[in-house]
Parts: structure tokens; sequence; C-alpha cells
């Protein structure tokens, strides 16, 4: 019996520094191989050339030495692929579906988070951002209406737990959602149509969750439980989602991986009805995804207060870095973005960046406390870039100008909802403008106006019929697509904001190109040149985790391969 004793405590003993490890494994008989999970990342806004320059260091800034010394490192054991390019348009929303569905807008129907659709109807109840109520009657033929998932369906936007009942004081969830805020399907007796209802392709999260594995996000709206489509909430075992454009409060205990308290608010001259109002509330803000992060490493829910499992796949974004860029804070007089076309931050936008380093550094450390970095896939990238990266660049269009948005709603042919005439909600048009008309017959005359003042909108290119078709859908036969859509030319902006320096959602480069790496312990460190789209992201956390990529709807319909020169063997 002592020896049995005795040998039961050398086993314990000699297994502790992999008991996590095992602890996650797979529980229904299948061999992942050596990758047990993926930790995926979204750091919005950041460029390719950001992870350039930070990493290899540039001779103006922090002495010529990296700047991103945690980025650095998973560098040393990564893929690093400098011509990845986001979805288009390059909005949030369609930017993380298409890195956890793998598809494009054609397939998920997901074009901004404010978009248009021709089979629905209005909510039954006006959204916090001004989307009109409207009727609804089942089974009949739909008016069309604007669709809306970011805060404002929150219950109340106001409050970072988006007013869910009985949450506590940050945990914004499903449960924010205010079901009456939500466009309704006629052709389903009027029902609302849920966020992971919305996008027509299944994700990563379904099919993980599907095979066994433990699946996990963070985000910024409780809308963005959209990455649940395919099989619903329920493929998402843990789900946080503060919400960003609620009121910015103190966050009793909790301190910024860089130091910074956030007990008090940090920048209380600031503009408080958002987080994203300041370059040091933003990184509070943002440290609540990370400790949520911090927490699921170590096996427990996102707020730690029960254990659950260590994730298979799990992850956040980032909103530091994208307010870093664009952000003209005038209470202090800071000023974001870039000094130059060759990317060189600026104090304010550097500072955000080492927070986010600072962040994944606190990942990778905590992965091998936990005896897990091994055996972890990290994968970094971002839903969308910002454009100008040159701040000369930049033009605010509406303030000397006008928009597309704006001369069609004179001339009659937009919708209500998607207007600049009244007090809805309006249009869908950062440095891109999406436009779908009442009647897809105008098509050519509203072409026409747009043409005939190229100065007056700054004109970069339009692309209506076959030119739509052929990279989307055809939007006499898809109630998604958009009857036209305008890219400025670069720099423009459709706002009239004096607080701004960049925005996205457009087909710009740097829009468009953003950071891609994927790292882990096993790899030798490579460049690919070729290009590629965030949406290989999806197939290839698949394929690492030995799931068939053809699980995805993406893979099956629209071909998308696993990201090139990567070995998972």
């Amino acid at each position: 019996m002592k020896k049995v004793i005795a040998l039961l405590s050398l086993a314990i003993v000699c297994s502790a520094g992999t008991a996590m490890a095992a602890d996650d494994d797979w529980d229904h008989g299948h061999d992942h191989g050596k990758i047990k999970r993926v930790l995926l990342i979204s750091i919005d806004g950041m460029h390719a050339v950001d992870f350039t320059n930070c990493a290899n260091g540039i001779s103006t800034v922090n002495s010529g030495e990296p700047y991103c010394p945690a980025l650095a490192t998973l560098g040393k054991t990564g893929i690093n692929y400098v011509a990845a390019s986001t979805s288009k348009p390059s909005d949030s929303f369609p930017g993380l579906i298409a890195i956890v569905t793998g598809g494009s807008p054609a397939l998920t129907g997901v074009y901004y988070d404010v978009a248009y659709s021709r089979n629905f109807d209005a909510p039954a109840k006006t959204t916090g951002n001004g989307l009109a109520m409207g009727p609804c009657t089942p089974n009949t033929t739909p008016t069309g209406t604007t669709t809306e998932y970011e805060e404002g369906i929150d219950i109340d936007q106001t409050k970072v737990n988006g007013g869910a009942p009985g949450a506590a004081l940050t945990d914004g969830g499903i449960n924010s959602i205010d079901p009456k805020r939500l466009v309704r399907d006629p052709s389903k007796g009027c029902a609302p149509v849920f966020p992971w209802e919305f996008v027509r392709a299944n994700t990563i999260f379904s099919v993980i969750h599907q095979a066994g594995g433990f699946a996990a996000w963070s985000d910024k709206h409780p809308a963005y439980s959209a990455v649940a489509s395919g099989i619903g909430p329920i493929a998402l075992d843990d789900f946080y989602a503060p919400e960003i454009n609620s009121t910015v409060i103190a966050l009793p205990a909790v301190q910024t991986p860089t130091g910074l308290s956030c007990t008090s608010i940090p920048d209380p001259g600031s503009d408080l009805t958002a987080w994203t109002n300041s370059f040091q509330n933003i990184e509070c803000y943002d440290t609540l995804k990370v400790n949520a992060i911090l927490n699921e490493i170590d096996g427990k829910d996102h707020l730690g207060l029960k254990k659950t499992k260590v994730p298979n796949i799990f992850g956040m974004n980032f909103q530091a870095v994208s307010v870093g860029q664009k952000l003209v804070e005038k209470s202090n007089n800071i000023t974001g973005g870039y000094l130059d076309a060759a990317g060189t931050p600026t104090a304010a936008l550097l500072g955000d960046i080492k927070f986010v380093d600072a962040s994944i550094g606190a990942f990778v450390n905590e992965l091998k406390a936990r005896g897990l970095y091994d055996s972890t896939l990290i994968v970094i990238t971002a839903k969308h870039g910002q454009s100008p990266i040159d701040p000369s660049r930049y033009v605010s269009q509406l303030i000397n100008g006008s928009s597309p948005a704006t001369l069609l709603s004179n001339a009659g042919f937009m919708p209500d909802s998607e207007s600049t005439i009244g007090n809805g909600i309006g249009p869908t048009e950062d440095d891109v403008s999406l436009l779908w008309l009442k009647s897809s017959s105008d098509t050519l005359a509203a072409v026409k106006i747009l043409e005939d003042n190229p100065v007056l909108i700054g004109l970069g290119q339009i692309y209506y019929g076959p030119t739509v078709a052929l990279n989307f859908n055809d939007p006499t036969v898809d109630p998604r697509t958009p009857d036209i859509i305008v890219t400025p030319n670069v720099g423009v902006t459709y706002s009239g904001s004096t607080a701004k320096l960049a925005e996205h959602g457009g087909f710009a480069h740097d829009d468009t190109n953003v950071m891609l790496l994927i790292s882990n312990p096993s790899f030798n460190p490579r460049t690919v040149l070729a290009g590629v789209g965030t949406a290989q992201v999806a197939p290839t956390i698949l394929k690492a985790l030995d799931i068939d990529p053809s699980k995805l709807d993406a893979v099956r319909v629209e071909g998308t391969p696993v990201l090139p020169d990567v070995n998972f063997q």
C-alpha cells in the first residue's frame, strides 16, 4: 500500500507541469495533433507596415529599438503574410465575419454593421441609434430596411453591460440584446433576426464546438455574437462583449498591462460618451477583454468566477490601435495617427501600440505558466486597416463637399432609412459609400448624377451592374447587395468631423492591407510575399486543429483555401 501511494505521489509530481495541458484536451476521442487550441487576436487597424515598423524599429522612434517586443518575439517563430487583405468592404463587421467564416460578403450577406436588406422589415422598437420602428406583416412582401448590428440594439447602450438584466457592471453579452430592436423577417412570422441568424454562413466556432471543442470569443458589441452563426449561441461556450460605445466609468481593481490604473477614469476631461474618445480610456476598456482572455487561459470563465475549460478556440479584438490611428482628442490637444506616409507613429499611437503589445505579452506569459504555450497556435491579424496612413491626404469631404448618399437622397432615390433627409439612422458611408436604392431600375440615373459631380463627392471609382455582380451578387437577386458602391479618392472620408484623421470601410490599400502573423514555437520564421486574404484564417484554424476545413460553408461554396506555406505536421 505504501508503495502504491508513493508511486501515485510521484506521478502527481511528474505531471504537475503538464496537468493543465491535459485538462483541456479534446474529450471525444479524436487525436488533434500538436496544436490543441488557437488564440485568435484582431488588432483592429493594425497594418502590415505597423507590424514591420514596430518589430524592427524606426530610427526616429524608441531610439531605433523595436517597440513591440512581444509581437517581435512571436515573429521569430511565425509566418508573416505581408500582403494580407481584409474583406471588401473593410468595416469591422464584414472584416470579423470573413475571418471566422472564411467567406466574402457575397456569401455571408454582411456588408457593414449598418447596412440594408430588401427582404426584412423594420424593428418593432426604434434602436438606440435611431433606426426607426416600422410595420411588419407576416408572410407578406417586405418593404426593406436598414439593418443595424452595433450598439443600437443593446437594451441600454449607455451601460458597459449593455443593460443585460442582473448582469455584473461590465458583463455585456447575448442577454444585452433587445429583440424588439432587431430587424424582422416577414417570411418567418416577423421574428426578430438575431445577429447569428443574419450571417448566411457557419463559423469556426460552430464547427469546433460541434467537433467537441470548447469555444469562446470577446468583442466590442453584444451584436458580435454573430460569430455564433451556424448552430447559434450554443456555439459559444463563453462569450463576452462589454459595450465599447457606452458611457465611460471607473473600473475598480482594473489595471492595464502597461500599469495604467482604471480605478478612476484616467482621462476624465475627454468626451465620456464612448471609450473610443480617449487614447487612455480605450486602454482601460480593452483591458476588460484582456483579463477575460487571461481568465480563460487559466481554465475559468471570462470574469474568472467559475472553473470551465481552456478553450480550443478563443480570442478578442483590440480597439486601442484603431483609436490611436484616427483620433484627434481636442480636450487635451493630442493628435493621434502617423507623422508621415512611412507609418511613423505619433506619441499617442505609439502608446496604444505598446499597450496592445504588452497585453499580448501577458497572454504568452500566462500560456507558458500554464504549460500551454507549445500546443497553442497564435493568430494575429486585423478586421480592417485605416486610411490614409499619410496624414496630409485626409479629407473630411462633407466640410467642403458632399457625399453620394446626399446627392441621391436629394434626387429621391434613397429608401427612407438610408436617406440623409430626415432624422433616421442614415446612409452607410465612411471612406466608402454603399448605396441601396428604392428601386434598382434607377441605377443608371443614379450613376449619372454621381459621375456628373466627381469633385463634389471626391469620386474615385463607381461599381454597379456587372462590376457589382461579379465581385458580390446581382442586387436584383440578392436582397443584401448594394446597387452601387462608390470608393472615393484616397484619403477622402464622407464625414464632417474634425475629430478624426482616418477611417476605414473602403477598398484602399491602407484600409485593407493588414497584419497577419501565425506563430507557434515549432515554426521556422518566414515571410510570405504572395497575396492572401484574412478569410483564409478560418480554414487554416480548422486545419491546425485537425478538423476538415470543408466543414465551413465558405470553403465548399467559395473555395477559400488554407494559408500557404504552413505545415501543422
